[in-house]
């Protein structure tokens, strides 16, 4: 089982997260009720990803040539990053179909096997724009979901979007 090293992504000091910018320069949220998708059925990691994928597309972050790619990233290497979270994003390549930072979550409450014997309950699909550093943040606040099973559980059963959104994006200050 491969599991990804959060930190080794996270080189910059926490800041204002709730913002991402678009091409036009435009503040637009990281992420939003409309991108977390509460109560999700699925059959298997593709169509996890793929939903988190179009999420990105609706909310105007993606081409959808990027879900191809976080499909293709999870055939290289799995985004699971253990305690029922997985973590699906594009290869460098899918960079240039990025329009603007963003997130979204997939809940299964029932949970989806993603690894043997690993089950997955939030799928938390990220892009990330070229030289961006908006979404670093989200990580931090992951790592520390992470260590938290009984709010892992709590997130892949609520029936509130804003309880995700809140959890994921406050910044340490708000905690």
């Amino acid at each position: 089982m491969v599991r990804i090293d959060l930190r080794s992504h996270i080189a910059r000091p926490m800041r204002d997260i709730h913002d991402s910018v678009d091409e036009g320069g435009r503040g637009r949220p990281l992420l939003t009720p409309e991108t977390v998708l509460l109560g999700v059925r699925v059959t298997d990691k593709a169509e996890a990803i793929t939903q988190a994928g179009n999420a990105l597309v609706r909310a105007g972050c993606v081409t959808p040539a990027y879900v191809t790619g976080m499909l293709a990233r999870e055939a290289t290497m799995s985004t699971y990053l253990g305690n029922g979270i997985a973590l699906p994003h594009g290869r460098l390549d899918d960079l240039k179909t990025v329009r603007r930072t963003g997130i979204s979550v997939v809940q299964l409450p029932e949970g989806i096997t993603w690894e043997a014997d690993e089950k997955v309950y939030l799928v938390i699909g990220l892009a990330v724009a070229p030289a961006s550093q908006e979404h670093t943040a989200v990580l931090s606040n992951l790592l520390d979901l992470l260590q938290e099973p009984d709010a892992i559980r709590q997130l892949a059963h609520t029936t509130d979007a804003m309880t995700i959104v809140e959890r994921l994006t406050h910044t340490r200050s708000e905690a």
